[in-house]
């Protein structure tokens, strides 16, 4: 899910963690069956990772719309195990932006440290009358990747399901609860949900995008940045000393949600904490794994966003001021290994 790794197999657990992201939010079920007067339209997905791969093959299964992959290494076919079976389906793929075309819709679904990485696909696919849906973790994705789309409409997209890649062109889609992403209550949202009509994958609209994007954030806030730093899974978060602090970081993420507009409640911290203990203490997160496997971590969207948005609202985050000093030099440790190489 994003950057908060679980193991999805358990619905009840996915059930309760979405409940909690969507509570007290004005969430309704946009259009589920196919419009006979769609469009076929063009997508190009960027990144075909766990995330990607999935929307790319739930629209490459429905065979609506004209789907290409933006990837570093060709392939001709995608595999994608979803809930109702197993389908096998062609997928164009380019390797080079230079050879890509404006599309009507792209789908940023690289990590968010690796959009800068994407622009090169963004100048040559995006026109004033595309529209870009942004995949990635994070509360600023129209922030950042808006510069790159060439006055593109950009929305952000909050992802729910599971996706798993299995091998490069093989990923597997898992669900257990009634949505999978969700999107603001707009024209580009709506927009949006009639993309998918026909799809595994399950829209739903947003009155307060918001409030939910924050949401999201403060579990990632405290699950990735602790697993990391520590190098264990989420059990090291049930010591009482560890979640002590886990609360004090969320309280200082709270403060700056509230001052950037989300509507949170009183008790925010501890309601978010509860909702991460429904989970195992042996599942990692997407930090934790990267750090074992000495890849970059996700560090500006995730703790790098509550600091940056405190200080342009003047609230002070010692705290996650402090993680995020040192998961950058874990980051910078990653670039100085591979420029030695």
């Amino acid at each position: 899910m994003g950057g908060f790794s679980l193991a999805w197999s358990v619905p009840c657990k996915i059930i309760d963690f979405v409940n909690y992201l969507t509570d007290d939010n004005a969430v309704t079920n946009a259009v589920t069956m196919p419009s006979p007067t769609q469009n076929r339209l063009s997508v190009a997905v960027i990144g075909l990772g766990s995330i990607g791969g999935v929307a790319a093959g739930c629209l490459a299964t429905a065979g609506r719309h004209d789907v290409v992959a933006c990837v570093r290494r060709r392939l001709d076919r995608l595999t994608l195990d979803a809930p109702d079976g197993t389908t096998e389906v062609p997928l164009r793929a380019l390797t080079d932006p230079a050879q890509a075309k404006p599309v009507d819709w792209v789908l940023v679904c690289t990590k968010a440290h690796q959009t800068a990485a994407a622009a090169p696909w963004l100048k040559q696919l995006c026109t004033p009358a595309t529209r870009v849906a942004v995949l990635q973790n994070g509360i600023d994705q129209v922030r950042s990747v808006a510069p790159l789309a060439g006055g593109a409409t950009v929305l952000p997209v909050i992802v729910y399901y599971n996706g798993e890649r299995l091998a490069p062109d093989h990923v597997r889609l898992r669900q257990g609860t009634d949505q999978d992403v969700t999107v603001s209550d707009d024209e580009a949202g709506r927009a949006f949900a009639r993309l998918f009509e026909g799809t595994p994958l399950r829209v739903k609209l947003a009155a307060d995008l918001r409030t939910l994007l924050w949401r999201k954030l403060l579990i990632n806030a405290i699950a990735n940045p602790i697993t990391a730093l520590t190098l264990q899974r989420q059990q090291v978060l049930r010591r009482p000393d560890v979640k002590e602090l886990c609360l004090a970081i969320l309280d200082e993420a709270v403060a700056v949600a509230r001052a950037d507009g989300a509507k949170l409640a009183d008790d925010e911290p501890t309601r978010a904490l509860a909702t991460l203990f429904t989970f195992s203490g042996e599942l990692g997160t997407s930090m934790y794994f990267d750090r074992l496997a000495g890849r970059k971590l996700e560090v500006e969207a995730l703790t790098g966003a509550i600091v940056a948005t405190g200080e342009r609202h003047g609230v002070a985050t010692p705290l996650n001021k402090a993680l995020l000093t040192l998961l950058r030099a874990i980051n910078d440790a990653v670039d100085d290994e591979k420029s030695t190489r």
